[in-house]
């Protein structure tokens, strides 16, 4: 061999902090950095897009005494150029992965922001433009609008991974948590023969953020628009899938919307409103200041008045009975959710074939055990779907 060997050594760098993700949150002096770090836990921030490696920096950073805000963005710019990005072109794989994990940071810069700004706007519009460029490099979903009465809503389509298509689902949100965080649930699904819908619902998301498309007494009409849409692809039966407060928009819908085949609820308490009401000095201060994010999505409105538009979702109204299949995923040491609350919305459901699965140390949406989760929604989906369809 000719010519002079050459070697290069490529510093890949990170602060060396990760090692406090899961420090002592009475170490941390400021106090939204403590609210983040105890809202946010390194499973949810993974439930919502964030790459493991990621989340450590970020815990870990913010632990030490930096900003939420200034990491989760600092990071989200490194990933789309890390220092190993001089050893080779990006394939479409890398380049995809990279991407999808600067949407997700970006997203999570925003997640403590009680209400909207110009800058809370243009925060998650850079999220959004990353998240389509890096589903067209992926090719596994597509950016959908649908125009309903009350304004245009987004939604990111996964189509099935599979030549045969089972059904459709229709996955919802709640006060956090919206269409571009549910992207796993769209890959396990598809990848069961399910299409598979992740919605910005009235008040989430690009909805929101971009198009001014809130939550409003009259929610329901939007849902129907949505509905049209799924049924317009295909005669194929429709499931519907909410996590957080949009298990209880879900259950809600489910009694009530004919064209819904299956239900599954994950994690929706059954009186929404009730998180303004908590009772106890300090579950008040936290409830009063969480309800600023639940007022958020009814737009410019008063508590009362936010309140009033969250009184008209009511997943245990007998009136209308709920007789499709439906699956409650519930935690037992939910601190949202209490066993007793969700005991008492799984009471009311009159369907036959009905089914509550509770994890025994789950977080809320039971974020720690995803691969459980998914396997036992994507797997129940797929044999109540079928059984509809025939």
């Amino acid at each position: 061999m000719g010519g002079d060997a050459t070697t290069d050594v490529i510093a890949i760098n990170y602060s060396g902090k990760s090692e406090h993700a899961h420090g002592p949150l009475e170490s941390v002096e400021n106090p939204e950095s403590q609210a983040a770090l105890r809202q946010f836990s390194l499973e949810r921030i993974i439930a919502y897009g964030v790459h493991y490696s990621d989340a450590m920096e970020l815990r870990g950073r913010v632990w030490a005494g930096e900003a939420w805000r200034d990491v989760a963005t600092e990071l989200a710019e490194t990933c789309l150029k890390p220092a190993e990005s001089a050893v080779a072109p990006e394939t479409d794989q890398t380049r995809a992965n990279r991407i999808f994990r600067s949407s997700a940071l970006w997203r999570m810069s925003q997640a403590m922001m009680l209400r909207d700004s110009d800058e809370r706007t243009e925060i998650y519009r850079r999220s959004a433009e990353l998240y389509q460029a890096a589903s067209v490099v992926a090719g596994d979903r597509t950016r959908i609008m649908i125009d309903t009465s009350n304004g245009p809503l987004v939604g990111w389509l996964h189509k099935s991974a599979t030549p045969t298509v089972v059904g459709r689902v229709l996955v919802v949100g709640g006060f956090e948590g919206w269409g571009m965080d549910c992207g796993e649930v769209g890959v396990a699904l598809a990848s069961r023969g399910i299409e598979t819908l992740a919605i910005d619902g009235p008040g989430q998301g690009e909805s929101r953020m971009i198009l001014h498309h809130y939550m409003t007494a009259d929610w329901e009409k939007s849902y129907a628009a949505v509905f049209d849409f799924l049924a317009g692809r295909g005669p194929e039966p429709i499931g519907i899938f909410g996590l957080s407060v949009g298990g209880s928009v879900t259950t809600h819908l489910a009694r009530r919307e004919e064209r819904i085949a299956a239900c599954v609820n994950n994690g929706g308490p059954g009186i929404p409103w009730m998180v303004r009401h908590r009772r106890g000095a300090a579950a008040a201060n936290k409830g009063a200041s969480f309800f600023q994010k639940v007022a958020a999505q009814c737009g410019d409105v008063t508590d009362d008045e936010a309140e009033a538009v969250w009184r008209t979702v009511d997943p245990r109204d007998s009136a209308h009975p709920l007789l499709r299949p439906y699956l409650f995923v519930h935690s037992a040491v939910d601190p949202l959710v209490s066993n007793r609350d969700a005991q008492d919305t799984f009471a009311t459901i009159e369907a036959q074939d009905k089914t509550m699965a509770v994890f025994s140390d789950g977080l809320h949406c039971v974020y720690n055990h995803p691969d459980d989760k998914f396997n036992l929604v994507g797997d129940w989906f797929v044999s109540r779907l079928r059984k509809a369809g025939i």
